[in-house]
């Protein structure tokens, strides 16, 4: 999985860098979510601007991120979803479950 990592406002920043969460690279992105929880960082925000297409395997992933930052009251986030990637998430009804921003800064700045 091609991401970088930033600390900002408390937060882990997994910027994902692929067009594309798919099998080929969704284990990578699960395993991210797993070292940052495990060294203590269960505040997480997927920052998702680049990616064009999800499939179940993807979202996977990052349901996996999402149980693993809640088992340990942290706080698991979506910014920057591309249309697609949101009617993605609207047609599985995980709009229900994940916290969505439009980007980064609205993200940031979510009290929930």
């Amino acid at each position: 999985m091609n991401a970088n990592l930033e600390k900002i406002n408390g937060y882990s920043v997994v910027n994902v860098l692929e067009e594309r969460i798919d099998a080929h690279n969704s284990a990578g992105l699960k395993e991210i979510f797993l070292h940052l929880i495990e060294q203590g960082e269960a505040d997480i925000i997927v920052q998702l601007d680049r990616v064009r297409f999800i499939d179940s395997s993807g979202l996977g992933a990052l349901l996996s991120g999402h149980k693993n930052a809640m088992a340990k009251s942290g706080r698991f986030i979506l910014a920057g979803c591309k249309q697609q990637v949101v009617s993605m998430f609207e047609l599985t009804r995980l709009n229900r479950i994940f916290e969505i921003y439009v980007d980064l800064t609205e993200a940031l700045g979510s009290q929930n």
